[in-house]
């Protein structure tokens, strides 16, 4: 089953002690990356919170938010990084003394300074638990939204997918017939430039019936083709995988391409160019629908 990368979810969940909102987006990455955005009181959380992402998610770039609000205010505590407020001041002592700063340093001009001054939230033993049960409960929920999301989108993926690997085939069989009336023109030609070369030279019929089947040869394109149609096999069996497939699809439509590519320098056919170009114009349209999938 394809699943788009991107979706969107959100989730809002309160009781009587604390209110929480948990918002988590995805969008189209080549691996999977997970960003998280929590009060600092979660940060113990990280590790089981990217777990939690690995469940719903193989690819994409996951962006996951949170914040809590406590409904009555939590006690807080101040920590001073002594160290630093004390290389600080004797910094601004020497710089008032060279006399490149006037007056004292002042503790309103100490409290501005990053990593000076830590203030926590000291929330009961109780209550920080509460939080944490609630955070990843509601996370889960919103991120069971968020693929359901991804595979609603998925299914429209899919079905675009498989209008355009019909299509696909379509041209795989315009471009076999337009090569067969190729092949069959090569031939007559090269039989007709050879009866004119026997009146005017005298030629081994061996050696020229061996050069005719070379060069027809080299216009035979019937190995491409039985990859092409390989391909498209493999690609509707790996749309309705479990598995993600999106890298896989992906590496499909290089190699169609390449394929494509070499049929349009082998075979023969006055409509040929106009069909490689449909083909290759299709694929492409394939390889940017398969950016989106997981």
């Amino acid at each position: 089953m394809i699943k788009s990368m991107t979706g969107f979810a959100s989730l809002s969940w309160e009781d009587d002690r604390q209110q929480l909102s948990v918002t988590v987006k995805s969008v189209n990455h080549r691996y999977l990356d997970v960003q998280i955005r929590a009060p600092q009181g979660l940060a113990e959380l990280e590790q089981g919170l990217r777990s939690l992402v690995q469940r719903y998610a193989a690819r994409g770039r996951v962006e996951l938010g949170i914040t809590v609000q406590h409904r009555t205010a939590a006690p807080v505590t101040v920590e001073l990084n002594e160290p630093l407020a004390s290389a600080l001041s004797r910094a601004a002592g020497e710089a008032q003394s060279a006399g490149f700063v006037e007056g004292a340093l002042t503790p309103g001009d100490l409290f501005r300074i990053p990593q000076v001054v830590t203030i926590k939230e000291e929330a009961s033993d109780d209550l920080a638990q509460h939080t944490r049960n609630a955070v990843m409960e509601a996370t889960e929920e919103a991120l069971g939204e968020l693929d359901r999301m991804r595979c609603r989108e998925g299914e429209f993926l899919a079905r675009d997918l498989e209008e355009r690997s019909a299509a696909l085939n379509v041209l795989v069989d315009g471009i076999v017939a337009e090569s067969e009336s190729g092949d069959a023109a090569l031939r007559e030609r090269l039989v007709e430039k050879v009866a004119e070369l026997e009146g005017q030279l005298e030629l081994d019929s061996a050696a020229v019936a061996q050069e005719v089947i070379r060069w027809a040869a080299r216009s035979d394109i019937h190995e491409e083709v039985a990859r092409l149609r390989g391909h498209l096999e493999h690609m509707a069996q790996l749309s309705n995988e479990a598995a993600p497939c999106g890298r896989k699809l992906d590496f499909l439509v290089q190699e169609m391409n390449r394929e494509v590519n070499t049929v349009g320098s082998k075979a023969e056919g006055r409509g040929m160019t106009q069909l490689v170009v449909a083909a290759k114009a299709e694929i492409e349209k394939l390889r940017e629908q398969i950016q989106n999938v997981e």
